[in-house]
């Protein structure tokens, strides 16, 4: 079965003060953290076996979660001893990951349908799929464009809002082959979205992306972590997981 893993390094500088003594995966919403949530999505598309990176309080996330076991996953941790960014941070989990796997940024809250979104991704034989979903303002996020197959064609971290080419964004969940790993040098600070994506898209590499209905939802800052509380209370995300 594919392996996971969930990038948890976070520091949440925009959610302090919640984050002055607790890392960002472990940002209460309602009874327990947000990478709770990351793992009973995984775990429900039968993705058990799952790598965490982890760096800012990284000692919070170990002891809460342990081996995983309770939580019915196995959970295996490596520690960066500095912020390397999102796609520098897998790369001391390269071993682990030696097979095609499902990457998670660990403040997503989601019900995508991970299993299709892995079958889309082997058809395609991507080298990365990138969940994608519509929302209202894609200022804070990364945008992207494909053409009819699926395929990007064009990819733009954090808008300006005259560069607004879609609504269409990047939710920080990925399907990636091991491959990927040539492209990032261990110890290298690098970001799936600033630096990695636009990289791959100049060397042609095939990146796609696939485009998912449901709840998504990421605790990046106070009015999107207020906004996710009142989505569980209200019934929003439904068939959690």
């Amino acid at each position: 079965m594919m392996k996971g893993v969930i990038i948890a390094g976070g520091r949440g500088s925009r959610l302090r003060p919640l984050t002055n003594h607790l890392p960002k995966a472990m940002i209460p919403v309602l009874d327990k953290p947000v990478m709770e949530y990351c793992i009973e999505h995984l775990k429900k598309h039968g993705i058990i076996e799952i790598a965490v990176t982890v760096q800012y309080l990284s000692s919070k996330i170990i002891e809460y979660f342990g081996d995983g076991q309770k939580f019915g996953v196995k959970l295996t941790y490596f520690e960066d001893r500095k912020p390397l960014g999102t796609a520098g941070s897998i790369k001391n989990a390269e071993e682990f990951l030696n097979e095609s796997f499902i990457a998670i940024y660990g403040d997503v809250i989601s019900n995508f349908d991970l299993t299709s979104g892995i079958q889309f991704h082997k058809i395609k034989r991507s080298l990365v799929t990138i969940f994608m979903t519509n929302v209202q303002n894609p200022l804070d996020y990364g945008i992207i464009k494909t053409n009819e197959t699926g395929k990007v064609t064009r990819f733009l971290e954090k808008p300006a809002r005259p560069d607004v080419f879609t609504n269409q964004i990047n939710t920080g969940i990925y399907v990636i082959e091991p491959e990927i790993f040539t492209f990032i040098k261990k110890g290298e600070i690098i970001d799936f979205s600033l630096d990695l994506f636009p990289m791959l898209l100049k060397k042609g590499m095939p990146i796609f992306g696939f485009k998912s209905t449901g709840y998504w939802s990421d605790v990046g800052n106070m009015a999107k972590y207020e906004k996710t509380v009142h989505d569980l209370i209200d019934g929003t995300i439904r068939n959690f997981g």
